[in-house]
């Protein structure tokens, strides 16, 4: 009679004799290879077909994966503001960043001024420059005070700051202040823009 002990020791004996095939002597020897495409992945060449690929048959042959349905292409991206038919491209800034008096002479903000495109200035600003630049734009955020030299936006001095310089110095940087441009979106930039004016005002 088989009780369940035994099924237990002869299932414990059958898996220390599978797992023992794998051994081998010699210190080189990887023994039995149970998943051998870890071992020896195949890399695909994008623009090229390197073996049989039943995944991604393409009438060309490369290996590389066709863009999701209804992908746009970056240069082409625009986004209309205000329910008119102009649209502004937001995604393309070129402009180097050795090059701010470009941006104070070119650039103003596309954004139209509501009370929602402001708030969500505020909502960014707070986010993202507050701790230096402090709730208020008096440079005391927590961070300001250990860094020094932060700008009260409503000095005299930096009343002045445009449309153009702001979001050059939020997409670079400038002095201590480290770019943003890679964190905060083009639109989302604009609209710190927006709320910064506002902090300038006192």
């Amino acid at each position: 009679m088989i009780t369940k002990h035994t099924s237990f020791t002869a299932l414990a004996i059958v898996g220390l004799l599978f797992g023992g095939t794998s051994c081998k002597r010699g210190h080189n020897s990887t023994g039995l290879e149970f998943a051998p495409n870890m071992y020896d992945a195949v890399g695909y060449e994008p623009y090229r077909q390197i073996r049989p690929n039943t995944v991604n048959v393409r009438e060309n042959g490369l290996n590389m994966r066709l863009p999701a349905k209804g992908t746009v292409s970056r240069p082409n991206y625009h986004t209309t503001f205000g329910g008119d038919s102009a649209s502004t491209d937001l995604m393309i800034y070129n402009i180097p960043a050795d090059s701010i008096s470009i941006a104070e002479r070119t650039l103003t903000n596309p954004i139209p001024e509501t009370e929602k495109s402001m708030a969500d200035g505020q909502l960014m600003y707070t986010r993202y420059c507050s701790h230096c630049h402090g709730a208020t734009g008096k440079g005391d955020g927590l961070v300001g005070k250990e860094y020094k030299g932060v700008p009260n936006y409503s000095t005299d001095a930096y009343k002045t700051m445009n449309d153009g310089h702001i979001f050059h110095v939020i997409t670079h940087g400038k002095g201590r202040m480290w770019p943003h441009g890679s964190q905060i979106t083009p639109e989302d930039r604009w609209k710190i823009v927006q709320y910064v004016h506002k902090l300038q005002q006192g």
